[in-house]
């Protein structure tokens, strides 16, 4: 796989940012008549100057997928994503609208205090998305552990069988120890992550 990107850009100048330089001692007024009528000779010169610059500067949206990629697309998916997801937690300025029944009951909505407007967010409107984004997160560095499940097998008395040569392989099975009601929360929380990154997948912005 090979991704080459660069930065968001526009390279559009707006004729009434040129306009507030050039009269940098006052401030600009849009209705002003004078005003209006250099803007439209100013923008023909913008519409140019966006012309070279796009060519200039063109954008690169490259991306090569090579066929081992999808031997194990969720696990290539999860190398890209997990740092993308911290990089996101750790920059973000703002946060999404989230639902109450994606989260624990003292970060839902009707846990916080009282709004003084309706149009307000409440006091758990960013500690909301951090939980989200965290879950996300762990779920992902689950995913990106090969023998994260391994933690849910106890192998040491079957190991000391086999080190004694006693028994046969039935024996030795017999004597591995398998944490099920650990495992099975621990898949569920993991499913979880996976279902809350699809569920806020278009509201993963900065």
């Amino acid at each position: 796989m090979k991704i080459y990107k660069n930065k968001y850009r526009n390279h559009w100048i707006s004729p009434y940012t040129i306009l507030e330089w050039v009269l940098f001692w006052r401030e600009v007024d849009y209705d002003d008549p004078v005003i209006e009528r250099w803007s439209d000779r100013l923008t023909p010169v913008c519409q140019a100057v966006k012309w070279i610059a796009d060519r200039v500067s063109p954008e690169v949206n490259y991306i090569h997928i090579d066929y081992w990629d999808t031997w194990s697309m969720d696990h290539t998916l999860a190398d890209i994503v997990l740092p993308m997801l911290r990089q996101l937690k750790a920059t973000k300025h703002g946060a999404p609208l989230t639902q109450d029944e994606d989260v624990p009951q003292h970060l839902r909505s009707t846990a916080a205090p009282p709004r003084e407007n309706e149009w307000d967010i409440d006091d758990n409107h960013f500690r909301r998305w951090d939980w989200i984004l965290d879950e996300m997160i762990w779920a992902f560095e689950q995913k990106v552990l090969d023998d994260a499940d391994s933690q849910f097998f106890d192998f040491s008395e079957a190991d000391q069988v086999a080190e004694a040569n006693l028994g046969n392989f039935a024996r030795r099975l017999d004597k591995i120890r398998y944490d099920k009601e650990g495992h099975q929360a621990w898949q569920q929380r993991k499913d979880n992550g996976f279902r809350l990154f699809g569920r806020y997948y278009e509201a993963l912005w900065d």
